[in-house]
């Protein structure tokens, strides 16, 4: 009983997320154990211990008050638990839509229920126009539609519409090192004014130059953005080229590397917008282009993915329209795609929220992917003559609860990849989170016939799997 009632006052504490009071709860019974505070016998417990309880030569009762009001002051005041309640902490898997051209007029509503029909969790603003009144619609649609917002309104800060739908607002794109110091005042004000907020800056890709970002590397933009701006998510742009002599993806991978790198070390989530029209040198991306950059940035760690562009731009940079909605408001086949992609994303969300990435591997052609893997849980990934060379990337996490898990990506955008998997335990004791349903499910043989466990990748797409 009185593990439960601790752990309700941690409920309270805002910087304890769900998933670390069911750790708190575990560390806490099994201190409770060793103490003889409880009686095993008649306790049912998953992981229980089954080692006999420590004889301690000091009275039970003082010492088991002194250890939780030790404990919990301790866990309170650790870094990775003491984010104040007037800072932002994410609670699902962004899915974003960015850049809505459409008016707040009649059909408004008839859009905003278009946008979650696609699977979307995030709506970017301004919708509408930068106005109180523009932000304060946002806000309602989205909390009507099950949506998040990330609202633009350019009223004085303290008339910022707030709600139970607002994840937050937006304060700069792409900021030159010369505006970290107003930023870092301007989130500072933000959180005074409106705690609990995210302030979102979003910052330049690995191709900017100095010249822009004011450094004369990308990582050092990086490390001095987060020295100087104590942001709650880190969040980047970068749009890879797909063209037969000119594939910039590489690029796009380094680019999430820094971005995997900088957001561990500091502890918070990162984000990235991604490609999904053409402009400029981009071509128009196929679904599995779309669906590539998606899981590739989740084999990265991303516990967010940004569209660009939802609608369609009335401006130079886009002749040839084709976001996923049209000037006109109609549907692009992006739509369609946007749907079936996020609607994977988001049964895949609650367990990547659980996630923490602990390596990255990447497989080309002419690998031996028994050495490239040495060390990942994914021992070797062996094929038939008929598929393509070998062509995957890994992404290695840890879970909440312990367990590992490994995310497969064919990063073949224009083939599927059917690899003979093997890994470091047996397939028995492998689970796959379902992306129809969220759920964990036995790992599925899909070439049963054929030696070794198969795995069958459509082009771009990724594979989620968990096991001790």
């Amino acid at each position: 009983r009185w593990v439960s009632i601790e752990c309700l006052l941690l409920r309270n504490h805002t910087s304890v997320r769900n998933h670390e009071i069911t750790g708190i709860r575990l560390f806490l019974f099994r201190a409770a154990e060793d103490l003889d505070l409880l009686q095993p016998s008649k306790v049912r417990f998953p992981h229980r211990r089954t080692t006999p309880a420590r004889s301690l030569p000091v009275d039970i009762n003082t010492m088991r008050h002194g250890f939780l009001s030790t404990f919990l002051v301790v866990l309170l005041t650790t870094p990775a638990a003491s984010k104040s309640g007037s800072q932002f902490v994410q609670d699902r898997f962004c899915i974003g839509a960015f850049w809505l051209t459409f008016p707040m007029d009649k059909d408004a509503d008839k859009r905003f229920a278009e946008i979650a029909d696609a699977n979307f969790t995030v709506v970017y603003g301004p919708v509408g126009g930068f106005s109180v009144e523009a932000a304060r619609q946002h806000l309602a649609l989205c909390e009507k539609y099950g949506l998040k917002a990330i609202a633009h309104c350019r009223a004085p800060m303290d008339q910022w519409p707030d709600g139970p739908a607002c994840w937050g607002y937006r304060l700069w794109d792409e900021p030159p090192t010369k505006m970290f110091g107003d930023l870092a005042k301007k989130l500072s004000d933000l959180r005074k004014i409106r705690p609990g907020r995210l302030g979102d800056i979003n910052l330049y890709p690995n191709y900017a130059q100095p010249r822009q970002m004011g450094v004369e590397t990308y990582e050092k933009y990086v490390e001095l953005f987060l020295k100087t701006v104590d942001v709650d998510v880190l969040c980047m742009d970068h749009y890879p080229i797909f063209k037969p002599k000119h594939d910039t993806r590489h690029s796009y991978c380094n680019n999430l590397e820094t971005m995997r790198k900088f957001s561990l070390r500091k502890g918070i989530p990162f984000w990235n917008y991604f490609n999904t029209m053409p402009f400029g040198p981009h071509t128009d991306p196929t679904e599995a282009q779309i669906r590539w950059q998606v899981y590739t940035s989740i084999a990265y760690g991303a516990k967010g993915v940004i569209y660009f562009n939802y609608g369609t731009p009335l401006t130079y940079e886009f002749p040839k329209g084709g976001g996923i909605l049209r000037r006109d408001g109609t549907r692009t086949r992006h739509w369609h795609q946007a749907r079936r992609i996020n609607g994977a994303i988001k049964n895949l969300g609650p367990t990547l929220m659980r996630l923490t990435s602990t390596g990255m591997y990447r497989v080309e052609p002419n690998d031996d992917p028994a050495k490239v893997l040495m060390g990942c849980p994914i021992t070797n990934l062996k094929r038939s003559a008929m598929d393509p060379l070998p062509y995957y990337l890994i992404g290695v996490f840890k879970h909440a609860d312990g367990r590992r898990a490994v995310m497969l990506n064919n990063y073949h955008f224009a083939y599927t990849a059917w690899p003979s998997v093997e890994f470091d335990v047996p397939a028995s004791q492998i689970r796959e989170v379902d992306q129809k349903t969220g759920r964990e499910v036995p790992v599925y043989d899909d070439s049963p016939n054929m030696e070794g466990l198969q795995i069958s990748l459509d082009a771009g797409a990724g594979r989620l799997f968990l096991m001790p």
